[in-house]
């Protein structure tokens, strides 16, 4: 576990090194196919983002899990494989900050839920920040907590 302060250095340095895709799946994706489909779908985004990148196809995927986008590429899931691989571990780093720089940027825009904080997930201070301001639409209408608010 590396605080939220280590992670943006050292994604800052591996950017500096390494070739990097960022793929997204929307609230609306998650919603519709569910939380691992969407993931599913962000890593053939990423892959498809890192091929741009370097003008190339990767060789060979590492994947963090035991399940694998479908992919033209050869790949290997890797259970627990932040812990296992540099490579996995360097694109969780660069993820978990992507992911925490825009539910920062989202803060500015709806002030009270705390994402700069909390980033989203589901802590007693997000929760209770729904119960005064309501949802937005970047709350995934599949999370349990937010149906009620239906």
């Amino acid at each position: 576990k590396l605080s939220q302060k280590s992670r943006a250095i050292l994604c800052k340095k591996i950017k500096e090194v390494a070739d990097i895709g960022i793929g997204w799946a929307s609230i609306k994706e998650i919603d519709e196919f569910n939380i691992l489909e969407a993931t599913m779908l962000a890593m053939q985004r990423a892959v498809t983002s890192l091929s741009q990148e370097i003008a190339a196809d990767p060789d060979y995927i590492l994947i963090d899990g035991n399940k694998a986008p479908k992919l033209n590429f050869p790949s290997k899931t890797i259970v627990r494989g932040d812990e296992k691989s540099i490579s996995i571990a360097a694109a969780s780093i660069v993820a978990k900050s992507e992911r925490d720089a825009f539910m920062a940027s989202l803060s500015i825009l709806y002030p009270g839920y705390g994402w700069e904080k909390n980033f989203g997930y589901g802590t007693q201070q997000h929760l209770t920040a729904i119960e005064q301001h309501g949802i937005t639409s970047h709350h995934r209408r599949s999370f349990k907590p937010i149906s009620k608010y239906l």
